[in-house]
């Protein structure tokens, strides 16, 4: 069987089929784990690839998309998504419950319901992005506009500073 062809990777496919997106998920030949990773596999640069980060806030599952070279400001996160309380990193089984994808191949779409997202604004300097695609070896390429329209998020140029 593909990685194309596995169920977290097909699920990923048809949420962007579904949403109208033109964009197709790759199989790559070395892994996506880590930005880095990602960026070599690729071939783009670092800032290109987008970190998709969840946080828990409160009970609540939230995402923020980063560039791969800024660091999420969780201070900041509540504020821009409108929420009550402190952002904190959410564990291996808190992500597979919110998101239905294991760490290191999270993707921005796809997710058993939607998850009250937020985007590093420095992503637009890239005409092109790269998200993870439900599998380490798996992503595929989009715009920073439309990964708004895909997921609802919410741009905000004070989300991610300098790594």
């Amino acid at each position: 069987m593909s990685l194309l062809d596995t169920p977290s990777v097909a699920r990923v496919s048809r949420a962007l089929a579904d949403a109208g997106s033109t964009a197709q998920v790759v199989a790559l030949a070395a892994t996506a784990r880590s930005a880095e990773d990602a960026a070599r596999s690729v071939g783009c640069p670092l800032g290109a690839i987008v970190k998709s980060l969840v946080f828990r806030i409160g009970d609540r599952a939230v995402m923020a998309l980063v560039a791969g070279d800024r660091q999420c400001d969780t201070g900041k996160l509540p504020v821009i998504l409108g929420l009550a309380g402190k952002a904190d990193r959410a564990d291996a089984d808190f992500v597979r419950q919110a998101t239905g994808f294991a760490i290191g191949g999270v993707p921005p779409v796809g997710h058993p319901r939607p998850l009250p997202t937020a985007i590093d604004a420095s992503l637009a300097r890239f005409t092109t992005v790269y998200a993870a695609a439900g599998h380490p070896h798996c992503v595929f390429a989009t715009t920073t506009e439309e990964l708004a329209r895909l997921t609802g998020g919410r741009l905000d140029a004070e989300l991610a500073r300098q790594a």
